[in-house]
């Protein structure tokens, strides 16, 4: 079952202290940065939830995820929980319109850090930290999580350290210096991380257990 794996608690606390998070979750068990993502939203919303991304749509394979594109089973939106955006003006965060928009249901806001499939520039790390500081400043319960992929390591400061409760990214991309063909991590605040290890695994086994 993989208790008491040292290695992978080790490879936990790396991260966790990379990122300047207060925990991590690191697996080969999540197949991609989708998986990751996926993961986080299934976790922490609950029926009756809104997630709100900021940043525009997010890219295809998460929109899947979601429920506003495709005709998959399992999506968010199956489960009851809905979810809004802010569009970009000239490439940059509305965060006015953010806080005009969100609201008592708003669980999480999200923030996609890479152009992922657009023709857009990255948001910068001090965007980020303007958005997260601004909504905080009014929503502080409100869950700041950023998809991180493709965006770690290029600068020296990272999403956790400007304010995200959670930051989700990919193995197979920058962690993985193009080697891993599998992978994810998610780091951020404790109790949000014990959430979605109980997704991964089990309520009951969470982080206890798997490679």
């Amino acid at each position: 079952y993989g208790y008491g794996d040292v290695g992978r608690e080790k490879v936990e606390k790396i991260f966790a202290k990379i990122f300047k998070a207060e925990d991590s979750l690191v697996r080969p068990a999540i197949a991609s940065g989708t998986h990751a993502l996926a993961l986080t939203l299934q976790g922490i919303l609950l029926p009756g939830d809104e997630v709100i991304s900021i940043t525009d749509k997010p890219y295809d394979t998460l929109q899947s995820v979601i429920g506003i594109s495709g005709d998959e089973v399992g999506t968010l939106k199956e489960f009851g929980i809905s979810y809004n955006d802010v569009p970009l003006l000239d490439r940059k965060i509305q965060i006015k319109k953010a806080l005009d928009i969100i609201n008592s249901k708003t669980k999480m806001v999200m923030i996609q850090r890479s152009t992922g499939y657009s023709l857009r520039n990255a948001i910068q790390i001090k965007e980020i930290k303007e958005a997260i500081t601004e909504i905080k400043n009014i929503y502080p319960e409100v869950i700041i999580m950023v998809d991180n992929c493709y965006g770690e390591f290029t600068n020296k400061v990272e999403p956790i350290e400007v304010g995200a409760d959670l930051c989700v990214g990919s193995l197979i991309k920058n962690p993985g210096g193009g080697i891993a063909v599998s992978g994810g991590y998610i780091v951020g605040k404790e109790k949000l991380i014990q959430r979605i290890a109980n997704r991964l695994t089990a309520p009951g086994l969470g982080k206890e257990t798997g490679l």
